[in-house]
């Protein structure tokens, strides 16, 4: 159970990773593929917001990290149920606001792993 939960903790993180990736540093490039129907001359001026967007994904990304490297397993535990719950709840935000599919890449996983935990 504990590889499966490392395992997953560490998909989410390098999702939240790419996500940063994309949004400050792709986000006029790489983003028109990935968000086709995103208005295509938004991009530009929406580039400040994404690259913020980007910064808050990059926090959830080192805070998951961040429990690879903490040796007592409850105050892992704690560290990643406390950044798991906000990528979830930012899942069925995004989900709720944007799209039906974001609860599928973000917070079900971010669900499971927390649900494993839990047991």
């Amino acid at each position: 159970m504990n590889i499966i939960l490392k395992f997953l903790i560490g998909v989410i993180a390098l999702l939240h990773f790419y996500f940063l990736w994309l949004e400050m540093f792709a986000w006029t490039t790489k983003g028109r593929k990935v968000f086709k129907k995103f208005p295509p001359d938004m991009f530009e001026p929406t580039k400040s917001m994404a690259a913020n967007q980007g910064l808050y994904n990059g926090f959830l990304a080192s805070g998951l990290s961040w429990t690879f490297f903490i040796s007592d397993q409850k105050w892992a535990n704690n560290v990643a149920l406390f950044f798991l719950g906000c990528v979830a709840i930012a899942g069925i935000y995004g989900a709720i606001s944007v799209s039906k599919k974001i609860f599928y890449i973000q917070a079900l996983p971010a669900l499971v792993a927390i649900l494993l935990i839990l047991i």
